[in-house]
């Protein structure tokens, strides 16, 4: 199945798996192959594995233990990517769910949050930085709910729907920043990865 729609991840510029799987504090770790631990993933932990054939980059996948109980209207969570960035230097999160209509990216390097955005429920709980080229070309990652929202009619909400994301700019944003995990051939990841569970979770 590999990485793809309905799911969180974090890319890691120049970092070994191990040092990820550091990083996010790691437990009960387990080696698995790319088919393996991306699927593993999917239902429970976290994969951490090189991004063959390009190994410029390491992906940490997790569906829901990636962070612990992730929402973007935390205030803990923008501290969390600058945090993990402080230890790991230029990172970038993404992440796309299409049911509950909730996607978004971030980029953080050496501590500094450079730029994030999430739309979830109708809503943009947050809002860091200026748009990159990426994002204007494909028109998202620019509004969010401006003074006035509660009175707005249909014609206003149809046009602040059409402005937010959807998973395929996510792929796309993805694709220009590091790399889109949809385009990682499962079988030119020979390597093994690194399948665990951050603090706070235990295997099922």
């Amino acid at each position: 199945m590999g990485i793809g729609y309905k799911t969180t991840w974090v890319a890691v510029r120049n970092a070994a798996p191990e040092v990820v799987a550091d990083a996010l504090g790691l437990r009960h770790r387990e080696e698995m192959g790319w088919t393996d631990g991306t699927e593993a993933a999917y239902r429970q932990g976290v994969f951490v594995a090189r991004a063959e054939p390009d190994p410029t980059w390491t992906l940490a996948h997790g569906r829901i233990h990636l962070t612990a109980g992730f929402n973007a209207a935390d205030p803990w969570f923008p501290d969390w990517l600058r945090s993990l960035s402080t230890q790991l230097g230029e990172i970038q999160f993404f992440s796309t769910d299409r049911i509950g209509d909730c996607h978004g990216w971030a980029r953080a390097d050496a501590g500094e949050l450079t730029r994030a955005y999430y739309y979830g429920n109708g809503s943009v709980p947050l809002h860091v930085g200026d748009r990159t080229d990426i994002e204007r070309e494909l028109g998202v990652g620019e509004r969010q709910l401006e003074d006035g929202w509660q009175s707005w009619g249909d014609q206003e909400w149809d046009a602040f729907m059409n402005a937010m994301p959807c998973e395929q700019d996510v792929m796309r944003i993805a694709e220009r920043w590091s790399v889109c995990p949809l385009h990682i051939p499962e079988e030119s990841v020979t390597d093994q990865g690194i399948h665990g569970f951050p603090a706070g979770f235990e295997p099922r």
